[in-house]
């Protein structure tokens, strides 16, 4: 009784509690079941140029997908409502707290999410990602009660930045030769945020 206890206080409970449907796409939590279509995709050269990283081979990927924590923040994107339509992206949905001065930090626990994401490039071109990134704002704002939101991306993912203006954000910051990359170049980063007064769903 107590090891299992244990065991589900140590597995943390998906960002997004509930599956979501819009138009076209169904957004639910990931699980292990979804390493191999996930994979499919990320190691593509196209877009793993832009990701932290992604193991060379399924099995350590598997490791990587699985991890609780991971899993956790890992919402998965289908191609309309059918239980077993095709995965065409994972987004990461991490809820966090907002920096706050040390006697404000009871305040300031969870007000914040940061989003991520990945959509299969056989998918691009069709609004499936500005579709979904929608979606996980509305979440946010209206579920989760956040009052801001954040992502981020290399300057050069112009994809990435573009779909965050598109849904509303505002890039605040503009990071000069911050990040190196795995080309053995120093890349800019921007940062996008939008606050709950802002989002127009």
């Amino acid at each position: 009784m107590i090891t299992d206890t244990l065991t589900e206080a140590a597995t943390p409970s998906p960002v997004l509690e509930r599956v979501v449907h819009t138009e076209r796409l169904t957004l639910r939590p990931a699980s292990l079941s979804d390493t191999e279509a996930t994979w499919g995709f990320r190691q593509l050269e196209s877009v793993n140029e832009w990701l932290t990283g992604c193991p060379p081979d399924l099995d350590g990927y598997r490791d990587l997908f699985g991890d609780p924590e991971r899993l956790a923040t890992t919402v998965v994107i289908q191609l309309g409502h059918d239980p077993d339509a095709p995965v065409i992206g994972d987004f990461m949905l991490r809820r966090e707290d907002a920096w706050a001065q040390l006697e404000m930090t009871e305040h300031a626990k969870g007000t914040q999410a940061e989003l991520g994401w990945v959509l299969d490039p056989g998918y691009a071109g069709h609004g499936y990602a500005t579709e979904a990134v929608r979606a996980l704002l509305s979440h946010c704002f209206d579920d989760l009660g956040v009052r801001r939101v954040v992502a981020n991306c290399f300057l050069a993912n112009h994809t990435s930045w573009r779909l965050m203006e598109r849904v509303g954000m505002r890039r605040e910051t503009h990071a000069i030769a911050e990040s190196l990359h795995r080309s053995g170049a120093w890349l800019d980063t921007v940062g996008y945020a939008l606050l709950a007064g802002e989002w127009t769903p």
